[in-house]
């Protein structure tokens, strides 16, 4: 099996391929825990397309890398938000990620190999979700900044979580444990945190094994309700978190 060009386009994106068609992708910078950028933002759908079209994937791992699978932003990287023709790039590239992991015709696992502060929900649109003893699940970047959360957290962590839940994550910028996480229903399995990459691999190996029709449409499912909320709920939401950031933008 030849190695496919997109395993080496992205800055931030890291590539395996086991033998029975299991993928790894791992967030990365320089080798490293991830630190979030314009850059990734952007090449993210990209990558997910080139995922969907290569037809030797038959599941995915999603992760990070080292102790964290996604902690650090670096929020001016994302450039002049507060413009809107800057802002709807943001806009449409978000929204792409989201409708892309959930509409990829192969089952993914997500590990939480560590901290998920940053874009916590790329890991709860998985469709196994495992978590080290040593995640933790919040959003750091929105109350930071001061920018509502409108770029999918709010609908996804309302859906797998309920509203009040949500709600509570999403205005105290406060963080949950695994063990908090997994009783929310959030994670399917909590495990120690050297076994965590080797759990989703045996699962994501499992589900591989699985004929090709069956793994695609399953995945198409299980995952209509979710989609239609993502598709109705975060192009406004990412409108009215582009208001918040203009509004910053021109603060006395």
């Amino acid at each position: 099996m030849s190695t496919p060009a997109y395993f080496n386009r992205y800055e931030n994106l890291a590539f395996e391929r086991t033998d029975d068609g299991v993928l790894t992708m791992r967030f990365h910078t320089a080798g490293g825990p991830i630190t979030f950028t314009g850059r990734t933002h952007e090449d993210l759908p990209k990558a997910l397309e080139d995922i969907a079209l290569d037809a030797d994937n038959r599941a995915m791992i999603l992760t990070g890398t080292g102790d964290a699978f996604m902690d650090s932003i670096d929020g001016e990287s994302l450039g002049e938000i507060f413009k809107p023709l800057v802002w709807e790039k943001i806009r449409r590239e978000g929204l792409e990620v989201l409708q892309r992991l959930l509409s990829l015709p192969i089952p993914v696992v997500g590990v939480a190999n560590g901290p998920a502060t940053v874009h916590s929900e790329y890991l709860l649109l998985s469709d196994i979700h495992i978590a080290s003893e040593r995640a933790t699940y919040g959003d750091f970047p929105h109350p930071t900044f001061g920018i509502t959360a409108g770029d999918g957290l709010q609908v996804v962590w309302d859906e797998i979580a309920g509203t009040a839940r949500a709600k509570w994550l999403l205005w105290t910028g406060e963080t949950i444990d695994a063990a908090t996480a997994q009783r929310w229903g959030v994670v399917n399995e909590v495990v120690e945190h050297d076994r965590a990459y080797a759990r989703g691999l045996e699962l994501a190996r499992t589900l591989a094994a699985k004929p090709a029709l069956y793994r695609s449409l399953q995945k198409q499912t299980l995952n209509q309700h979710l989609l239609r909320r993502i598709v109705e709920g975060v192009p406004m939401g990412m409108a009215l978190e582009g208001l918040t950031a203009a509004d910053l933008a021109y603060q006395p």
